[in-house]
């Protein structure tokens, strides 16, 4: 978003309320020539500006946002795509959407929801591929857990083939909830990542 749909935005909100620069200034608790390079689309107001922004003038930070549908769109579409480097490192899975959530974090709409479910599922799925990694390894050396591993066994094999069969099961699961949820980011519906730990609220 440039800089002066954001300065519009504001400069409407204001005068729509009655407000100078000198009152939204003091009602935000910023400095009147933050309020005037803000509106001048000098700067961009971000993060805890723009909650300080939308507070004074009464509306959420969505609302003073100019949203544009399409590059909305675009974006989440590409967040939960990022989510498909999990296949040449599961940890890639986490790095890569947080860097493109980070970098347009309170900058579009449903980003904030759909990134933090997208996280939560990705490192609940990583912390699961771990475990059915690592759990057969460990019980061989330590011999324990035998219990477990027997808990798991499916389609007639023995229970250490079924427990590491796990792993590309929950590869292709992840890669289904991905593809879903990809389409519909792109219809502008709610994204649907669980069962996950909730990490991020």
């Amino acid at each position: 978003m440039k800089n002066i749909d954001l300065a519009k935005k504001i400069k409407e909100l204001r005068s729509r309320k009655g407000m100078s620069q000198e009152e939204l200034a003091e009602k935000s608790q910023l400095s009147l020539r933050t309020i005037q390079r803000i509106e001048g689309g000098e700067t961009e107001a971000r993060g805890d500006t723009l909650q300080r922004l939308a507070k004074a003038l009464n509306v959420t930070p969505d609302e003073l946002i100019d949203w544009t549908e399409s590059e909305d769109r675009g974006f989440l579409v590409v967040l939960n795509l990022s989510a498909l480097s999990f296949i040449a490192f599961p940890i890639l899975g986490i790095v890569v959407p947080l860097a493109l959530w980070m970098l347009k974090k309170d900058k579009i709409k449903y980003i904030n929801e759909t990134g933090k479910r997208l996280l939560n599922f990705q490192i609940s799925w990583c912390i699961l591929v771990m475990f059915f990694s690592i759990f057969p390894i460990v019980t061989q050396i330590f011999h324990i857990g035998g219990s477990i591993v027997r808990g798991f066994q499916i389609f007639n094999l023995g229970a250490m083939e079924s427990f590491i069969l796990m792993v590309p099961i929950l590869y292709v699961v992840n890669l289904v909830f991905i593809i879903v949820n990809t389409i519909r980011s792109y219809n502008t519906r709610k994204v649907f990542y669980q069962p996950a730990i909730p990490f991020l609220r």
